[in-house]
């Protein structure tokens, strides 16, 4: 070969992969615009850094035939997968190109997602999908089916491992659900995202309910009733950003700590404010947001599920420039009770933040569990159960702090030294106990105070007595079950200190296969 037909070959390789990143025809692309949606290079675009995206298989394409398809064979088969930086940190991606076949996926198209997972796990790096697909390829059959299988195997593999985050971009119907709901976060966008595992034809079909794409399995629903998504957004341009910032907050892997920064917030600053923020009166409601605002770097908390399970907060943040996992009852809604679904997006957190090493900030106010026959028939038990095991499992640096209430087994729960936390702090204002004093009083004062002349005065000195002899804010600490109780003002100092003594934390583990936990 001369050194001319080098030349000419590697203009004809130019012209191809030119013609690729274009996409299968101007109509194409426009088509997807109308629809309200990014073409797959202009998500890659906002994902990564400027000029660090690198494509592999870019030139791959499927050989199937039947049914046409083997009159169209478009490079890519609908996905594409490689690598690049975010914030300068290698994060590898496959996104799907709903231009080509509406990003179904056959068997070329899995075995390139499969590839870009293998590479991701091997280089111990994170993984996201940029999902816009139509589901399993029909014209392919059963090889589609297979190349789903493949995908979950290696989702599960590569789970706690290293980060996996999936980006609902458009429809993910059927079999495709299951790879996000095995991924550690899913974020999704209003109006152009769909998940469910039977579309509304079928469920009218089945079940005679008309329901509309949306209303079935919209970003919305999975955000604010399933909690199948962790994050909301009305663009993808901010849903992009904030899948960046995100990966900014999280290891590389499982063998890495957070990544730090030079703090730009002093690590001693007086939280004075919290004082006025939560009311001294036990029955009086206030945003627990503001509080963790007031405590963390900078006010910045990157909540996760914000809009699902409202009665707790669970999010990562920085204090002293090291990444932290919140979790926190939220007085604001349904009086920071526990139920099922705090109890389910409290014990994910906590484990996702336990796989790769961010310490856990506990923040307590919580009155109990939602009583009633709906919780218990539902099972609560087995659900809450989750939460006491994520948290007894934990390995990282854990700290506790009361703020108010803490009654019965909620108390137990949310963290406490009982249950393996590191240090527990106590406000001036903290109750805990089995219950409310008025509760108790009327459990064992029973008695007396119906054989009394007048009953009210009877009961309200009962609860007197019972608050000053069990209640009071330095019982537990009397008892070695809470380590020191702190003045509000040093929430922060208090806890940057505990968190950098515990900073070398090792915890020698049981030999053993795995445990069973109550899923």
């Amino acid at each position: 070969m001369t050194v001319g037909d080098v030349g000419v070959r590697v203009a004809e390789l130019g012209a191809i992969k030119e013609s690729v990143e274009l996409g299968p025809s101007p109509g194409a692309s426009e088509a997807q615009h109308a629809r309200g949606k990014l073409t797959v290079r202009e998500r890659l675009d906002l994902l990564f850094d400027p000029g660090t995206f690198r494509e592999i298989e870019q030139l791959r394409r499927h050989r199937a035939t039947g049914f046409g398809l083997e009159d169209r064979r478009p490079h890519t088969d609908g996905v594409v997968t490689g690598w690049g930086k975010v914030e300068g940190r290698r994060v590898f991606v496959y996104a799907h190109d709903f231009r080509i076949f509406g990003g179904s996926l056959g068997e070329a198209h899995a075995q390139k997602i499969h590839k870009v997972m293998d590479l991701a796990l091997a280089a111990g790096a994170p993984l996201v999908s940029l999902s816009d697909g139509a589901g399993a390829r029909i014209q392919e059959g059963v090889t589609a089916l297979a190349g789903y299988g493949g995908i979950f195997r290696r989702n599960v593999a590569a789970s706690g491992v290293i980060p996996q985050i999936s980006v609902m971009l458009g429809p993910c119907a059927g079999g495709a659900a299951y790879s996000p709901a095995l991924t550690d976060y899913v974020f999704m966008v209003r109006d152009i995202a769909q998940m469910y595992i039977t579309g509304p034809d079928v469920v009218q079909a089945v079940t005679g309910e008309r329901i509309s794409h949306d209303d079935l399995g919209g970003a919305q629903v999975h955000s604010s009733v399933s909690g199948a998504s962790a994050f909301l957004y009305d663009t993808e341009e901010e849903c992009l950003e904030e899948v960046r910032h995100l990966l900014s907050l999280l290891p590389a892997n499982n063998r890495e700590l957070p990544p730090a920064v030079v703090p730009s917030d002093p690590a001693h600053r007086r939280t004075s404010a919290l004082s006025e923020l939560v009311p001294a009166d036990p029955v009086r409601s206030y945003d627990m947001r503001a509080v963790v605002e007031e405590i963390v770097d900078d006010g910045d908390l990157f909540e996760v599920h914000a809009h699902w399970a409202t009665n707790i907060i669970c999010g990562l943040a920085r204090l002293d420039g090291h990444v932290v996992g919140v979790v926190a009852n939220q007085p604001a809604s349904l009086a920071g009770v526990l139920d099922i679904s705090a109890s389910e997006k409290a014990a994910r957190f906590v484990q996702t933040c336990d796989a790769f090493s961010i310490p856990l900030v506990t923040l307590v106010d919580v009155p109990g569990f939602l009583p009633g026959s709906g919780q218990e028939h539902s099972g609560v038990i087995r659900h809450g159960a989750k939460l006491l095991y994520a948290y007894c499992a934990a390995t990282v640096p854990r700290v506790q702090v009361i703020l108010r209430k803490a009654y019965g087994g909620a108390y137990i729960v949310m963290d406490s030294r009982s249950i393996g936390a590191d240090l527990s702090f106590a406000w001036p204002t903290n109750e805990i106990a089995v219950m409310g004093a008025e509760g108790a009083a009327n459990v064992v004062f029973r008695r007396e105070i119906a054989a009394s002349d007048d009953p009210e005065a009877a009961r309200a000195q009962r609860v007197k007595q019972y608050r000053q002899e069990l209640m009071h804010p330095y019982y537990a600490a009397e008892r070695g079950l809470v380590d020191d109780v702190i003045d509000p003002a040093a929430t922060r100092q208090v806890l940057v200190d505990a968190l950098d003594v515990l900073r070398a934390k090792h915890v020698a583990l049981p030999e053993r296969k795995h445990g069973n936990p109550p899923f």
